[in-house]
């Protein structure tokens, strides 16, 4: 493939993303200064590391987390909850999932009442998580609509904790689906410079990922060593 953007353009569209529940703080450090150094998006990190992440960053790289993270099935109020307290610990970006159960019952007012009440509850830009992979086509085509009446920012592809991740197919359906302002976040399984770019091109405006900076930073000192 023949790239047409730079790495650091790439690299603005990217949350640099830690959620492995093992991590530590001395890891989320790390990403820290790999977004800074990289000028990442975000970076995106679990709820528990936000307070301390906000001390630590100062205002250098935006923080985004995750809400009601990874299945979806926490209550409203406990979204909201979460919601708020990120925001009060300094997040600048909900990540959250919605309730697939609700979907699925085509329940599709209370989808958009959680939505709106996770979006009002905390005020920051909220990147709403629907889980491609365990929805039908239809669904996928109607949470488009949803998330676009919403106040949400953001419709994003994956938790990147399920059965599969981000699609091209899906970010080409969000794309014709999508309106009103609402932007696309893809998510989940995206490894490599050329995919990432491919994304973007597609209509993602924000990656997920966890390895492309790791690349880039392998890139630059393998250059350097030259």
């Amino acid at each position: 493939m023949n790239m047409k953007m730079t790495a650091s353009e790439i690299l603005s569209h990217c949350d640099h993303t830690l959620l492995k529940p093992d991590a530590t703080f001395a890891d989320v450090r790390l990403l820290i200064d790999d977004a800074i150094s990289y000028n990442t998006a975000s970076v995106c990190i679990a709820p528990c590391f936000v307070r301390e992440a906000a001390r630590y960053t100062a205002g250098r790289v935006k923080i985004c987390t995750v809400i009601g993270f990874p299945n979806g099935y926490s209550t409203v109020s406990t979204k909201c909850y979460e919601a708020r307290e990120a925001a009060y610990n300094g997040a600048d970006e909900i990540d959250m999932v919605i309730n697939l159960a609700n979907v699925k019952a085509k329940n599709y007012g209370a989808v958009a009442d959680e939505i709106n009440s996770v979006r009002l509850s905390c005020s920051r830009v909220v990147k709403v998580i629907v889980e491609t992979c365990l929805l039908t086509e239809e669904e996928k085509i109607t949470l488009c609509e949803i998330i676009s009446r919403s106040d949400a920012e953001y419709i994003k592809t994956s938790t990147g904790f399920s059965a599969g991740g981000a699609t091209k197919e899906d970010v080409k359906l969000f794309k014709d689906h999508i309106s009103g302002g609402t932007l696309i976040k893809a998510a989940g399984g995206i490894s490599t410079l050329e995919d990432a770019e491919e994304f973007i091109a597609l209509g993602a405006d924000r990656i997920g990922c966890s390895r492309i900076v790791g690349l880039v930073k392998e890139n630059d000192e393998h250059d350097s060593a030259q």
